[in-house]
């Protein structure tokens, strides 16, 4: 029985070393530092030595069911009625939901545990959910990939991401103490994945794309200009709201997306910031709130039948850009309409919604009035190399700056000239329906 009488802390060392930082978990008379394992898998570990002379550790999610676990060792020796314990005897199939619902229930990004969850129910489980968990080794990591690449009908591309989940999925298994090979998924020979051919866009291009998506769907036109003058994501795009929107102070109060209809956390916290932005895109904004109703007027006969139907008018949440129905953009039917506009505006067909951040981030650089930090503040990657490497940090992206990058460049592109901006200015200041000044934020 003896290695240990107490339950051992996987996530703290014993023995800390000068210099190391303590972590939260502890108090600041009791201060707790960092291991490796911080975090990973379950905290508290029971460790004996069994009559088998072998060491085991089953581990536990508490400190009490760890030292009910020793206490039941010890009476099992006591009663000699002790035996071997197994980890992972049970299928594959048990652990990828187990490792799905720990997502969840630990309020992981909803996408990506979508992700991983269809990866693992279309592609890994009717490969090997049958399998027991323990009886995993490396040749069934190339097996996988063997299997994905013989069905003929998956990219390469994704071949690599569902091998990412099954790797996640491995490092969860080991986590769980189920007795795999340290080398599962090393040294995996995957397909070679042709890298996205780069649309570099220009000033005319994005013009064009615009004026395409407004003869395609008017009410997405604004999404590319939200996209190309502030660089938002699809989804914050999507979520943009009226009181998000300084309409005196010309910045963007970035703080949610929608995905599916629904209001998400931000991709990053990085993401979240008070973005100033040309004055050129606040213009257009208001031209959308006056040119573009909240839902589609129908005639009166339509009217009627949703009225026989229960038709039950949505809610409105404030969004600037919404669908046809008044209800928030959904992905599938924007990139449906962005396609139709790429192909009308003659744009390559690889062009992507993300390109215009590309663009954002380039004309912000190009224009010689912001310095390099700057301009990774107002594209709000976390890190530099994010944003010169492929395309900050403060709550405020950029204290005191204002953003005139883009007017000067689309004034003469679009027509919209001094007279046309200064009527726009005075329907910002005139309008019921625009809110003049937001509350204050903290």
């Amino acid at each position: 029985m003896k290695e240990s009488d107490a339950p051992f802390d996987r996530w703290h060392k014993k023995y800390p070393k000068s210099g190391d930082t303590p972590c939260r978990c502890g108090t600041q008379r009791n201060p707790l530092y960092p291991s490796a394992d911080h975090g990973r898998g379950k905290r508290w570990q029971a460790r004996y030595v069994g009559p088998d002379g072998k060491s085991h550790r089953p581990v536990f999610d508490s400190r009490e069911q760890a030292r009910a676990h020793l206490e039941q060792v010890r009476h099992a020796l006591q009663e000699d009625t002790w035996e071997q314990e197994t980890s992972g005897t049970k299928k594959l199939e048990f652990y990828s939901s187990e490792f799905i619902s720990r997502r969840r229930k630990k309020n992981k990004r909803e996408s990506t545990t979508e992700t991983y969850e269809t990866h693992l129910r279309i592609h890994i489980l009717p490969y090997a959910g049958c399998r027991v968990a323990k009886a995993l080794r490396r040749k069934d990591t190339m097996a996988l990939v063997d299997h994905l690449l013989d069905k003929g009908t998956i990219a390469p591309g994704y071949i690599v991401q569902i091998f990412k989940t099954w790797r996640i999925l491995m490092n969860y298994l080991i986590d769980e103490d189920v007795p795999l090979p340290a080398n599962i998924c090393a040294r995996i020979e995957l397909p070679e994945v042709e890298p996205r051919v780069k649309v570099v866009l220009t000033a005319e291009q994005v013009c064009r794309l615009a004026a395409a998506m407004r003869q395609v769907e008017p009410r997405y036109e604004l999404l590319i200009w939200i996209a190309a003058c502030a660089g938002l994501r699809e989804g914050e795009a999507f979520g943009l709201t009226h009181d998000a929107v300084g309409w005196e102070t010309d910045v963007l109060y970035v703080e949610e997306q929608r995905q599916k209809g629904k209001a998400v956390p931000l991709k990053t916290k990085s993401s979240r910031a008070t973005l100033p932005v040309d004055h050129f895109l606040i213009e257009r904004i208001v031209e959308h709130v006056r040119r573009i109703p909240r839902m589609r007027p129908v005639s009166r006969n339509a009217e009627l039948k949703r009225q026989r139907r229960g038709w039950i008018p949505p809610t409105d949440e404030g969004l600037i850009v919404t669908n046809r129905d008044g209800r928030p953009v959904q992905r599938s039917d924007f990139n449906e309409k962005f396609r139709m506009a790429v192909v009308l505006a003659d744009l390559p067909p690889e062009t992507w919604f993300h390109d215009l951040k590309h663009w954002y981030t380039t004309r912000l650089g190009a224009s010689g009035k912001f310095d390099p930090k700057t301009v990774q503040a107002l594209s709000r990657h976390a890190e530099f190399s994010e944003t010169w490497d492929t395309y900050a940090h403060p709550p405020l992206a950029v204290q005191g700056v204002k953003v005139e990058a883009f007017s000067e460049l689309f004034t003469a592109e679009t027509g919209f000239d001094e007279r046309q901006a200064n009527h726009a200015r005075r329907l910002t200041s005139t309008a019921p329906d625009v809110p003049h000044s937001l509350p204050t934020r903290g």
